[in-house]
C-alpha cells in the first residue's frame, strides 16, 4: 500500500463533505481550546494524542479524513503524522482552521461568555502580568523582582517541558472556568 498524500481543503469543500457523510473532522487543539469554541460534528484528539488513532482509522475506510486546529499549522502535523502510519485514507488539513471556517460564516459551537477565554490563554495572561509587575519591580528598586521574574520565568519552562502547568490547574478551578 501506498504512504496517503494530506490534501489541503477548504473550509466550504470540507463543509460539503462532512453534510453529505463523506468525511470526518478531527479537531487538533488543546481540549480547553476545544472546549472554548469548536465545530459542531468535530471530535477532539489534540495533537498529542493523534498516534493513538492509527488503529482506530483502519474501521473509517473509504472515508475522508480532515484535521483542523486553530490556523492550519497543527492540523498540517497531524496529516503528516497519520500519512507516514497509515494508507488508504484520503488524509486532508483544513485550510485556515476554525479562522478560515468562521471567516467563511460557518458555524460554530460556542461555550458560555464566562469561559470564552481558554485556560492557555489565561494562563499567557496571568503569567505574562506577573513576569511584567515584577519587573517593574526590579526596576523600582526592589531587586526580588528580578528574582520573581526568573522563577516564573523557569516554571514556564518546566511547564512546557513537562506538560503539566500548576496555573493552568488552578485556573481551570476558578468560578469564571467551571461549567454553569
Amino acid at each position: 500500500m501506498s504512504v496517503s498524500t494530506p490534501t489541503a481543503v477548504s473550509p466550504r469543500d470540507a463543509a460539503e463533505w462532512l453534510a453529505a457523510g463523506k468525511a470526518i473532522l478531527i479537531d487538533v487543539r488543546e481540549p480547553d481550546e476545544f472546549k472554548a469554541e469548536h465545530i459542531a460534528c468535530a471530535i477532539s484528539v489534540p495533537l498529542g494524542s493523534v498516534a493513538r488513532l492509527f488503529g482506530d482509522l483502519q474501521i473509517l475506510a473509504g472515508c475522508k479524513v480532515i484535521f483542523q486546529c486553530q490556523k492550519g499549522g497543527r492540523g498540517e502535523q497531524a496529516c503528516r503524522l497519520m500519512s507516514e502510519a497509515t494508507s488508504g485514507h484520503e488524509l486532508c488539513n483544513l485550510t485556515g482552521g476554525i479562522e478560515a471556517w468562521k471567516e467563511a460564516g460557518l458555524a460554530v459551537a460556542r461555550a458560555s461568555p464566562a469561559t470564552a477565554i481558554s485556560i492557555f490563554r489565561q494562563v499567557q495572561i496571568g503569567a505574562g502580568s506577573l513576569v511584567l509587575l515584577s519587573i517593574l519591580a526590579g526596576f523600582a528598586g526592589y531587586t526580588f523582582g528580578f528574582a520573581l521574574a526568573g522563577l516564573i520565568a523557569a516554571m514556564l519552562v518546566f511547564a512546557g517541558i513537562s506538560g503539566w502547568c500548576g496555573m493552568a490547574m488552578l485556573l481551570a478551578h476558578m468560578p469564571w472556568n467551571r461549567a454553569a
